[in-house]
């Protein structure tokens, strides 16, 4: 068995968390991966694997190998299919990152017409808030939500994101409703906790065409999106969320839109991408999919 085979066969076991699994969907009896694992560790000079009698699961060594053979493997399959025409469809995996409630509310239902159309592609779908590093993590694309400071990275805009003031409704019952910016002092926020920035975000509001910022008063700080929607329902403060996941809410009069007159700014979003390769079919097609469902939804 050659490197790449031995690659590929570890990516499976990998997967699959088995021996007898990987050996199943690769058609090969089970003592062949087994030697093969065994070889391959042994010209490694590396333990990649922790076997137990219920599972196998990667070492550290295993976890940073599978990164570089994910990437080794991805981009073999890709020059493999170069030349083998046009009308080919895509076909792998295709690891993806965004924030949560766009994936939820924006994203996530149209996947089957994704589907339909790229049969032969498998997702790998992380949907979190956290700000992911697409090069060290193996990420092929991501979409991000306000302005972009990696240069390092190839960026395409689909769209501008509305955001609104709200408050849920025993909240306003409680505290009253905030009408001036002065009103905000004797009101609670939740605060969100930015990966990215590595602090809570103050609140903002655009004000002469200018964006500005002042700190709240807050009881709690989330960093997830899903947790800062939550915590409004809950009556723990007011909130700046993106307009299109909320309108159910609002519709409902769960929660209500305060101060309008004080939005923040429109947040640019951002299908990203790293510029140190070619783009594969698969990669490709997923970004201009994704790119037309959220310039479909930011209109």
């Amino acid at each position: 068995m050659d490197r790449i085979q031995a690659m590929q066969v570890f990516l499976k076991v990998a997967e699959f968390g088995s021996f007898t699994k990987a050996a199943d969907w690769l058609h090969l009896p089970r003592a062949t991966v087994s030697n093969a694992i065994q070889s391959l560790e042994k010209r490694l000079g590396a333990q990649l694997f922790q076997r137990t009698t219920r599972r196998v699961s990667l070492t550290q060594e295993g976890l940073l190998y599978q990164e570089r053979c994910t990437r080794l493997v991805a981009e073999l399959e890709e020059t493999e299919t170069l030349f083998s025409g046009a009308t080919q469809q895509p076909t792998g995996v295709v690891q993806v990152d965004m924030p949560e409630r766009m994936a939820r509310f924006e994203v996530i239902p149209h996947l089957p017409d994704f589907f339909t159309r790229y049969p032969d592609i498998q997702l790998r779908f992380g949907a979190s808030d956290r700000f992911v590093d697409l090069v060290g993590e193996g990420v092929d694309c991501a979409v991000r939500v306000g302005p972009l400071a990696d240069s390092t990275l190839m960026a395409r805009r689909v769209g501008m994101i509305e955001q609104i003031n709200c408050a849920s409704r025993s909240y306003l019952e409680q505290h009253g409703t905030p009408q001036t910016l002065a009103d905000l002092a004797s009101h609670l926020a939740v605060n969100f906790h930015s990966s990215r920035a590595g602090r809570d975000l103050d609140w903002e509001y655009f004000v002469a065409g200018e964006s500005r910022t002042l700190r709240m008063r807050s009881l709690i700080s989330v960093s997830s999106s899903e947790a800062y929607v939550a915590c409004c329902q809950a009556g723990l403060g007011l909130i700046q969320a993106p307009h299109a996941g909320l309108q159910e809410l609002l519709a409902s009069g769960e929660l209500q839109e305060v101060l309008p007159q004080y939005r923040a700014a429109p947040l640019p979003v951002s299908v990203v991408y790293a510029q140190n390769r070619r783009l594969s079919a698969r990669v490709r097609v997923f970004v201009d999919w994704v790119a037309d469902i959220l310039l479909a939804t930011s209109r």
